[in-house]
């Protein structure tokens, strides 16, 4: 299926119809395996956590599921529509909301954010944005648990183009992105989680300061 979005990537509408068409494949159908990991080993507990870019809600869900006071944010209302769903068919507490990550601002700031899927699909134009709003989002000493999505293109390479969505969020673009300022990088290698449309992604937990 073709798109066309402008010049600074995908938009809302753009969004919205691929979930109303069901064409998402990047949806692992299940939650992601490095958040099971973060969980599963307690580098991730109950605390007040965001979502951003939280889709249909699966790892909205699984972190409900497992005591955390989550939030999940995307612009598509055919999202939210089905993350809702989720919650309510599991009997699951947790918040959705309609909205732009690169503009809105929670009521009280969160102890940890889970970043899997919004980074890659925003242009690289709005990355500095949405580091901003991440920055705004989480207290001093509360943790990103970002997931960088490993996506080179051919083009990139040779002739300069920017390509995506997923736009490849390269290691040195992101120790740049999120720098010293206000973060505190962990020491590499970091680990790799493969995805089924054929990238992968590296897991890092990133602390405000």
């Amino acid at each position: 299926m073709g798109y066309a979005f402008p010049v600074n990537g995908p938009d809302a509408e753009f969004w919205n119809a691929r979930f109303l068409a069901k064409d998402t494949p990047w949806d692992r159908r299940g939650p992601g395996p490095q958040l099971l990991a973060w969980l599963d080993a307690g580098v991730l507990a109950p605390c007040r956590i965001a979502v951003p870019g939280c889709g249909s809600g699966r790892d909205v869900a699984e972190l409900a599921r497992r005591g955390f006071d989550v939030t999940g944010i995307d612009c598509a209302p055919a999202a939210c529509t089905l993350a809702r769903e989720r919650l309510a068919s599991g009997a699951l507490r947790g918040a959705v909301i309609e909205g732009d990550v690169l503009s809105w601002r929670p009521d009280a700031l969160f102890d940890a954010v889970y970043e899997q899927a919004c980074l890659c699909a925003l242009h690289p134009t709005q990355w500095r944005r949405y580091e901003a709003s991440l920055a705004a989002w989480i207290r001093p000493g509360g943790a990103l648990f970002a997931m960088f999505a490993q996506r080179p293109r051919p083009n990139a390479l040779e002739e300069g183009i920017i390509e995506g969505p997923p736009y490849h969020c390269d290691i040195n673009a992101m120790r740049m992105l999120f720098d010293d300022d206000r973060w505190q990088w962990p020491a590499p290698p970091y680990p790799r989680a493969a995805h089924p449309n054929g990238m992968h992604e590296l897991g890092l937990v990133i602390r405000r300061r």
